[in-house]
């Protein structure tokens, strides 16, 4: 039995990925706001040391895994949880949890998005996140529509496991992620009811290639593959769980 941690685990993607780790025998500590293990707001760094802090507590000789679903969609209220959610709240935890990651030799998978690479985003924005520069960071994204911060946060979360994958990998951490495209959650439900993402929402979802949305259970059997020892030669790799949408979208992209 492995003892990996789950963000974002009350609900959705994250939900569905402590559902699936325990299934196959494995101990799952859980972060969210409410309805699980550890309660801590990642928006904040006071509840990202909380996080860090409970997650250490209660696995002493090392975690063998962390994925952070925690993140909210281009809808989110206030615009600016955004970042410090979907990028800061991921980083931070990753960073404060490498020498239990170390440890014990455990693995890491991050949330990315297909939205990543629907269309450019702001450098500028992507650079400030890079840098860890949350205050410049959020001031930017003051200025940006809510798709902008979202897309970008996914996309600069992904050149950050890439940038930082072959130096974790020297010190016995794994790092991969996940980019899933529509999935049917909370979340993405409350897209749909959305007055400014519901049209688009549903044009997206109808151009799915598979012909059908994601379910949460899509996403977790690939996290389940990437952070188990089936993947332990896999490192830094981006795997699309979108039916086909990326491919679609970007034929040539490789």
């Amino acid at each position: 039995m492995k003892t990996f941690a789950v963000t974002g685990a009350a609900s959705g993607i994250g939900a569905a990925v402590a559902l699936k780790l325990r299934s196959l025998g494995h101990r799952v500590v859980t972060v969210d706001l409410h309805n699980c293990d550890i309660t801590a707001d990642l928006s904040t760094p006071e509840g990202r040391g909380i996080a860090v802090q409970g997650i250490v507590s209660v696995a002493p000789r090392g975690l063998d895994g962390l994925v952070p679903c925690a993140g909210v969609g281009p809808h989110t209220q206030p615009p600016l949880s955004i970042p410090k959610i979907n990028y800061f709240g991921t980083v931070s935890l990753v960073k404060g949890l490498r020498t239990s990651l170390e440890t014990a030799r455990g693995s890491v998978v991050l949330v990315s998005s297909n939205s990543a690479t629907l269309r450019p985003y702001d450098e500028d924005y992507v650079r400030l996140l890079l840098a860890d520069d949350e205050p410049g960071a959020c001031s930017k994204a003051a200025g940006l529509d809510s798709m902008s911060l979202y897309g970008g946060s996914k996309l600069a979360l992904a050149r950050w496991m890439r940038q930082n994958s072959v130096d974790y990998i020297r010190g016995g951490v794994r790092m991969n992620a996940i980019a899933p495209g529509y999935t049917r959650t909370a979340l993405t439900a409350a897209a749909m009811k959305d007055p400014i993402y519901a049209r688009a929402t549903l044009d997206f979802v109808a151009s799915i290639p598979a012909g059908r949305p994601g379910e949460p259970e899509d996403q977790a059997n690939a996290v389940a593959f990437l952070i188990g020892d089936s993947a332990a030669f896999i490192c830094g790799a981006v795997i699309f769980v979108d039916g086909g949408h990326d491919a679609m979208l970007r034929p040539d992209c490789f």
